[in-house]
């Protein structure tokens, strides 16, 4: 007996007996079909058959895989102009505010300053308002009063700091319009916002997770447990170096009153979306290039938030290997094991029991009905 072609599923065999050839195979109970002497012919037929299935199996494999990297795309642009038109709505909505508010407040220190006698009512007054404007981020400080927490860039990381749920709270919405604003675009924003991290770190996994693993079993021949714990700890090493230690660096650098701890601090708490609202970049009067510092630090929070769910989604592929993610979850319902029971057995069981049975003899006399037939 020879085997001819093989799969996943199926293979066929030629058994040649008395100078004739049979092919059948093994997982389909088909008759057993006699090959004459043209079976050579019939080979090459099913070869040609095989090969142009696998090809087929491939080329709707990358369509599929062209076609998801298209819808992502798309996604990304749809949802990278719903952030930017956010922005634009918040600049618009609570710039005027914001100038208001500063209007009042100069007056204020004008008319208190001008006072030669100042009792402790008007000095309560005075610091109510003050400490009202600095809880919606607005200082009557003049060298803080020049930066504005609503221009374009400001907005931008405000609307990206709102959807990643990070939400440091150092500025808030002055206007009821803001505020009804942004429970809409929260409430559609978050939701997207899940869906670019989740289709972003799929993607990513690949390269970083099952890429690395299946060179470490192929080459060095390590069993996947060895190859998920080395993975794990190398891109847990990558992702600390790459989002905790050189972004502190660089934040305490720029940052003139943050020490390295407090930076560290700072790229912990936003990368976990926390956001305490302590330590907030891009604050301090007088930093050159502030809108752009502004983006900068928005797409490291987006990307660093990508780190952070792959990281967690590998230390999920490694636990799973390991089995520690079977002694937290529950057993499974007995109608899900019910469920899941072959056919095949259940159909062959029954079968058996049938035979087991006493059979009646059928008679041909007259029945009352069809009931009183003996089956």
């Amino acid at each position: 007996m020879t085997v001819f072609a093989s799969s996943a599923q199926s293979r066929i065999y030629f058994l040649e007996v008395g100078g004739e050839k049979f092919a059948f195979t093994n997982t389909f109970q088909h008759k057993v079909q006699p090959c004459n002497e043209r079976g050579g012919e019939k080979e090459q037929t099913l070869k040609k058959g095989f090969s142009s299935k696998k090809e087929s199996n491939a080329k709707q494999k990358m369509s599929s895989n062209c076609r998801s990297g298209i819808m992502v795309s798309i996604f990304f642009v749809f949802y990278l102009t719903y952030l930017f038109l956010g922005a634009l709505i918040f600049s618009s909505i609570e710039r005027p505010e914001e100038i208001r508010l500063k209007d009042e407040l100069r007056v204020l220190k004008t008319n208190f300053l001008n006072r030669s006698c100042v009792n402790s009512s008007s000095l309560e007054t005075f610091l109510e308002h003050v400490l009202t404007a600095n809880k919606y981020g607005v200082s009557i400080l003049k060298n803080a009063s020049v930066n504005t927490n609503w221009d374009f860039a400001s907005s931008l990381f405000f609307a990206s700091t709102l959807i990643t749920t990070v939400g440091y709270g150092h500025t808030t919405p002055l206007s009821d319009g803001g505020k009804a604003f942004s429970i809409v675009f929260a409430l559609l924003g978050v939701p997207f916002t899940m869906l670019v991290l989740t289709a972003s770190v799929q993607r990513l996994m690949h390269l970083f997770t099952y890429w690395p693993m299946g060179v470490c079993q192929m080459k060095a021949g390590w069993s996947s447990r060895t190859a998920s714990k080395v993975q794990f700890v190398l891109l847990l090493g990558v992702v600390v170096v790459c989002f905790f230690v050189v972004p502190a660096a660089i934040f305490s650098a720029i940052e003139q009153t943050w020490t390295f701890l407090d930076s560290f601090y700072f790229c912990f708490i936003s990368l976990c979306t926390i956001g305490l609202g302590d330590y907030v970049p891009g604050e301090q009067s007088g930093q050159t290039l502030r809108p752009l510092y502004k983006i900068t630090v928005m797409v490291y929070l987006f990307v660093g938030l990508m780190a952070m769910l792959l990281v967690l989604r590998s230390f999920h592929k490694a636990a799973d290997l390991h089995g520690l993610t079977s002694l937290f979850h529950l057993p499974k319902c007995e109608e899900e094991e019910e469920d899941q029971e072959p056919i095949i057995d259940s159909l062959e069981s029954s079968e058996l029991d049938r035979e087991a049975l006493p059979h009646k003899q059928l008679t041909a006399e007259p029945q009352t009905s069809y009931n009183s037939i003996n089956r």
